[in-house]
């Protein structure tokens, strides 16, 4: 006896289509399990020995993939392997079977989610510009972020590529002035700011400089991306921090350099994307 697993999961993972496209199917009568038409879609199967049916054609489950959400930590590269650097591969479980890799990239000192998987059709379409996945961030900026530029985010920027970035979502969480450089300060990810250089972002007052928390949401995924954008409104990233991709955020309890495998509903989510 193998696995009991949800009908409309395993036709998903069969590739009959989404969960929400499947559940129809299997509404249409469509679906047949064990020579009779399946009526719900939460009916419990076992894929080794129950025979299922897909518009006569009979399916057999796809080798399931591995789904790991990381709460990456600054200092480790997005990378499968590095001969220098630590890579976020050492901080989810080691499977040799498995061809496990990053869906995307986050700086060395970048923080947040970031997916781990060995499912390259679904990071395809969780990195394709033409999708358009939402990716937001959490910033902490030298230089005081102001209405002007969540106008000139939203138009697009110039970031020294062929073509402007697409239309981005700014939001200006808080402002403040320091006397000294931006560090120490507990943002709303509570995190802590790192020392950094002031130069270029000093107020009216010598030696005190402004500062600002907001969040970024973007849809394509360029090098260095969020940190160029903001310098094209001349701000300079001090602390970055991606909280959610698609429809996963990243969650509170998942403390720095924990993974854990995506819930059922996570990766329906996810599904439901295709």
């Amino acid at each position: 006896m193998g696995k009991a697993v949800r009908l409309d999961r395993f036709l998903a993972d069969s590739g009959a289509g989404t969960r929400t496209e499947v559940k129809k199917l299997i509404q249409k009568g469509m679906v047949q399990v064990n020579g009779e038409k399946a009526k719900k879609p939460e009916l419990k199967i076992d894929p080794e020995t129950d025979v299922v049916e897909f518009d006569g054609e009979r399916l057999g489950a796809r080798a399931e993939f591995v789904y790991y959400l990381l709460h990456k930590p600054a200092g480790y590269v997005s990378a499968t392997e590095d001969t220098r650097e630590k890579t976020v591969l050492d901080l989810v479980p080691k499977d040799g079977r498995r061809n496990l890799f990053p869906v995307g990239r986050l700086d060395k000192d970048t923080e947040g989610l970031l997916l781990i998987t060995d499912d390259g059709q679904l990071a395809h379409r969780l990195l394709s510009p033409k999708k358009h996945v939402d990716k937001t961030y959490f910033a902490v900026t030298e230089g005081k972020v102001v209405p002007e530029d969540i106008e000139k985010i939203w138009l697009g920027v110039d970031i020294g590529d062929e073509e402007p970035t697409l239309p981005g979502k700014l939001e200006i969480l808080r402002t403040w002035e320091e006397n000294v450089d931006c560090k120490n300060v507990e943002g709303e990810s509570g995190a802590v700011m790192a020392n950094s250089n002031a130069a270029g972002h000093k107020s009216d007052l010598e030696g005190s400089i402004w500062c600002s928390e907001i969040l970024l949401t973007i849809h394509e995924g360029r090098f260095h991306q969020v940190k160029r954008m903001m310098e094209a409104v001349g701000k300079k990233v001090i602390y970055l921090k991606r909280i959610s991709m698609g429809p996963l955020t990243l969650p509170e309890n998942l403390a720095k350099g924990q993974a854990r495998e995506l819930t059922e509903e996570e990766l329906a989510a996810l599904n439901d994307g295709r």
